[in-house]
């Protein structure tokens, strides 16, 4: 999928190649954006909502809905509906409003940097690169804010609501150097403060289960434990950082350190919720991934809020170790559990 401004296709050919010519549907203001999908052959004959939410796969199917209703176009500006049938090779055209130029600022702070790496404090609710739903309010797009003309390398990638430590690389020969790191695993250590529903029953403990989609899942970005056999290989090593329990109600929590051993998809979400302990606050792997819907569409109602606990997943990536992409030199970059998780921590009672 290609996404692209409206300003720059006004009046110019499109993608597709020659003859077929993207025009700004009326009403559709200028600056605007565009995304571009074209249909694979194995996908003729679907209706385009359920075509349109294949692709976005962390879309809902009301959110899906409600994005065709407002902006779903062919190159010529044809309004195209919900139950339309797609074609193979036909492109499809979803407009929406501007990017988020006028995001509110977030502290990000610089936890290490030279002329080659740059690490930062992410916080959650920032994605990482451009998405469909963010632009200017992402961290490349930020950082290259800061630093006019100046490209900027994500090393890996966090959750949207998971903060700490982010890698980026600010050179060519850096980015290659630490992305073969990253995919061999042998010089990466990766390390993660997770707050737990319940309580964990050992004080370091291994989980090597397996992983991969879903395919039952509403959610295409969801994974589940794989049959022995079958599926990524996973393993997290897990220690017990503490226990308490809520004042109230006496429900028990655990803080959990968790290093990773593979580096899989949600994989120490996935993780802990098979051994009971689900992340407080997970959308998806918590007690009822029908928030996770009602999340990305802004419909989470005051009972949700209460079962979640937290506006975010309680997940922090703590430390981040590897080697330096130039001098070889051993670098161990660390992010401190940040306020809202303290807090939350603090504010039960002991054990």
């Amino acid at each position: 999928m290609t996404r692209i401004s409206a300003r720059e296709l006004s009046g110019t050919e499109g993608p597709f190649g020659r003859g077929t010519t993207i025009v700004r549907p009326a009403g559709v203001p200028e600056g605007s954006v565009v995304s571009v999908m074209r249909v694979p052959p194995e996908c003729a004959g679907m209706r385009l909502d359920r075509f349109v939410q294949s692709q976005l796969r962390r879309t809902s199917r009301t959110r899906t809905q409600a994005i065709l209703k407002r902006g779903a176009f062919s190159p010529d500006a044809r309004p195209l509906k919900a139950n339309d049938r797609v074609q193979a090779e036909q492109a499809i055209l979803l407009w929406r409003p501007p990017w988020d130029e006028a995001a509110e600022p977030t502290d990000m702070p610089i936890l290490y940097e030279d002329d080659y790496l740059t690490a930062v404090g992410k916080p959650a609710g920032i994605v990482v690169h451009p998405t469909a739903r963010y632009y200017a309010s992402t961290v490349v797009k930020r950082l290259e804010a800061r630093r006019p003309g100046e490209r900027i390398f994500p090393a890996h990638r966090l959750d949207r609501e998971t903060s700490g430590v982010l890698l980026l690389s600010r050179t060519p020969e850096a980015d290659r150097n630490v992305k073969v790191q990253f995919e061999s695993r042998h010089s990466v250590s990766k390390q993660y403060i997770a707050i737990c529903w319940g309580q964990a029953t050992a004080q370091r403990f291994l989980i090597d289960k397996p992983m991969t989609l879903d395919p039952d899942a509403k959610y295409k970005v969801k994974m589940h434990i794989a049959e022995p056999g079958k599926g990524l290989t996973a393993a997290t090593e897990c220690e017990l950082v503490g226990i308490r329990r809520d004042i109230k109600t006496g429900r028990p929590y655990s803080m959990i350190r968790c290093n990773l051993l593979t580096g899989r998809q949600h994989q120490i979400r996935l993780h802990l919720a098979s051994i009971n302990l689900p992340i407080v606050g997970d959308k998806l792997y918590g007690p009822d991934d029908n928030l996770f819907a009602r999340g990305v569409d802004d419909q989470l109602t005051p009972e949700d809020h209460a079962l979640l606990e937290l506006p975010r997943h309680a997940l922090h990536a703590e430390q981040l170790g590897l080697n330096h992409p130039i001098t070889g030199e051993r670098l161990t970059i660390r992010a401190n559990l940040p306020a809202d998780l303290q807090e939350f921590w603090n504010g039960l009672g002991p054990e």
